[in-house]
């Protein structure tokens, strides 16, 4: 059976789909949902002086957005673009439904995986009840084209960022509101049923033998620090950085406690003697 189109995308369109700052051991770092690249602007620039830093637009930020896909898809997209940035293995930065893919990425391809960093993400699925509430919002949109409606847009701003970024940065929320309301509904569903009904992995966490850090906005609407705390004790070489005052998007929210926490852990773990 042949490669999937979008995944040879990775390998043949690298630079349209690729923020590649810097030289060294190569970071790769994978959004969440509703959120490009450009989310992780801060840490590639404060990571460039020592590390090759290389953020990437998943599937639904693409012109593939259209077609089902799930998360082991994803998987084989970003292998893909370890080949297409000519990586053999690389340390795996993914927020959100990024780390939901880093961990089966770390399964599927355990030889292609220096370490990893899970930004607001966990090993479990989401309550069903979170989940049916989830599939009834963006039902309307399968199939379409158009835009997201703005008020779902704005509607999502509860789930994505946290309540001091609300009272004291609502300009950031409105930047990126505007920007969702760009994205084509069908995107939107597609992308969100990626991981909506994912399996449970950790009781495959023991098979994931690198070094992993966890960082977990305290104040994460959507994903509570409490139900990524489990992994620390399945992953063989975990440890967790708490990020006060920011929510589920933690790095675009407070970048710099979480560009020092993932410098430390990079530092101490990766770099040279």
């Amino acid at each position: 059976m042949g490669e999937d189109s979008a995944t040879a995308m990775y390998r043949t369109r690298t630079d349209a789909l690729t923020t590649d700052v810097g030289e060294g051991r190569p970071v790769v770092f994978a959004h969440g949902t509703l959120m490009d690249r450009t989310m992780f602007a801060p840490q590639l620039e404060a990571l460039r002086d020592e590390y090759r830093a290389v953020a990437y637009d998943l599937r639904a930020r693409t012109d593939r957005y259209a077609s089902d896909y799930d998360l082991w898809d994803l998987t084989d997209d970003c292998a893909a673009l370890l080949d297409g940035i000519g990586e053999d293995s690389a340390v795996i930065v993914g927020m959100s439904m990024g780390g939901f893919m880093g961990l089966r990425f770390a399964l599927r391809y355990p030889e292609r995986v220096n370490g990893l960093v899970l930004i607001d993400s966990m090993a479990t699925p989401h309550p069903a009840e979170q989940r049916e509430a989830y599939a009834d919002l963006v039902a309307p949109f399968e199939g379409m084209h158009d835009p997201t409606p703005r008020e779902i847009a704005e509607g999502s701003t509860a789930e994505l960022f946290g309540e001091t970024t609300h009272e004291e940065n609502p300009e950031l929320i409105e930047t990126w509101v505007d920007r969702w309301a760009t994205y084509p509904g069908a995107a939107v569903h597609n992308e969100l049923h990626s991981w909506l009904g994912r399996e449970d992995v950790t009781d495959r966490l023991s098979e994931i033998d690198v070094p992993t850090l966890i960082i977990h906005g305290e104040e994460d609407p959507s994903i509570a620090p409490s139900q990524a705390e489990p992994m620390l004790e399945e992953l063989p070489d975990a440890e967790m950085e708490v990020i006060p005052e920011a929510g589920h998007t933690s790095n675009l929210e407070r970048p710099e406690p979480v560009i020092e926490a993932i410098r430390t852990f990079l530092d101490e773990r990766f770099r040279p003697a």
